[in-house]
């Protein structure tokens, strides 16, 4: 072992030391330079096997090295004991801090319950674009310009083209364009139209359709479907009823009513005395709609049905208001 490596040693000993940032680190540094195994207590169990004058040279040099390094640890634990120890100043005669926690918009945790459900028994779940194009919100779906059901899905239009998807009927198109059959999808998501803002409307609102295309898909299959989802929302004992109703995109078309969950169909004001709550639109997808998408309506059937998922809130909540959602008055959001 040659003095000037051995000077070597210890400065990068008192180096490593004075860099030390805590506690742990610097116990790290005491195994390696002065444990069992450690660098320096090497050096002095291996002068045995110097010769006799290099011997005493050596083991001076490292015995007064071990007593520095011994010093400057214990120098430094201290330093970092009182760092550790520092305080910092509290008044605790201040007033203490409300920490308000986040939750989920009622309308959220009822689009994810509505979502749930229809996963559950196979849908996948598909996005779109909220900014569309007339052939997608409009024309694939049997909609064409000069059209007068036009008029029931009135839009934002866009300068330089385009327009607010007034609802999310695009997505499936837009799945259906690229997905060949089996094509099971719901499609959740907000939607706009210019409608007044009170009681039961709002210009901007949520939807979640559903669209199931294969061989041999029947009218019967959308109905198990839909009483499988309301009995799973709103209970076993719910009723149910299918109206015959006319969408562009679907043939035959229905509108589906629950019985009130009020009055249990017994009639109140609620349901105006009819005992019943329509809930969402329904119908067989129109040939016309699965030619646009290039798929065969010789072979495949399909269903698709569409529902308001603040209509959904309100109804299985009993709220008579849809604004309620919308004023962020935190005495009603925090019911939910």
């Amino acid at each position: 072992m040659e003095l000037a490596e051995l000077t070597g040693i210890g400065e990068k000993a008192k180096e490593e030391i004075l860099r030390a940032e805590d506690l742990t680190t610097l116990n790290t540094l005491k195994v390696k330079y002065l444990g069992r195994k450690g660098i320096i207590t090497g050096i002095l169990r291996g002068l045995k096997d110097l010769p006799e004058e290099e011997k005493r040279k050596v083991g001076k040099v490292a015995n007064t090295l071990k007593e520095e390094i011994l010093s400057l640890l214990k120098e430094k634990e201290n330093s970092l004991s009182i760092q550790k120890e520092v305080v910092p100043e509290i008044d605790v005669t201040l007033p203490g801090r409300k920490l308000w926690l986040g939750k989920r918009h009622p309308i959220s945790q009822m689009m994810d319950e509505i979502c749930e459900i229809f996963v559950g028994m196979g849908f996948k779940e598909e996005t779109g674009p909220e900014i569309e194009d007339e052939w997608h919100n409009f024309s694939a779906l049997n909609i064409p310009e000069d059209h007068p059901a036009r008029d029931m899905f009135s839009s934002f239009y866009l300068e330089g083209g385009g327009l607010l998807r007034s609802h999310t009927s695009p997505v499936q198109i837009r799945v259906m364009e690229k997905q060949k059959p089996p094509i099971r999808i719901i499609a959740p998501g907000r939607v706009f139209r210019p409608d007044d803002f009170d009681a039961s409307h709002a210009p901007n609102f949520h939807q979640v359709e559903g669209l199931y295309i294969d061989e041999g898909v029947t009218f019967a299959l959308l109905k198990g479907t839909l009483r499988e989802f309301c009995q799973k929302l709103f209970g076993k004992e719910i009723k149910m009823q299918f109206l015959p109703s006319y969408f562009p995109f679907t043939e035959p078309s229905a509108e589906v009513s629950i019985s009130c969950v009020t009055c249990q169909g017994q009639g109140c004001q609620t349901c105006k005395g009819t005992g019943w709550l329509e809930i969402l639109g329904c119908g067989m997808v129109h040939p016309q709609v699965l030619r646009n998408c290039r798929i065969d309506p010789e072979r495949y059937t399909g269903y698709a049905f569409g529902l308001g998922v603040e209509r959904i809130a309100m109804i299985k909540y009993q709220i008579p208001d849809m604004r309620l959602f919308y004023e962020n008055d935190l005495r009603f959001l925090e019911q939910f």
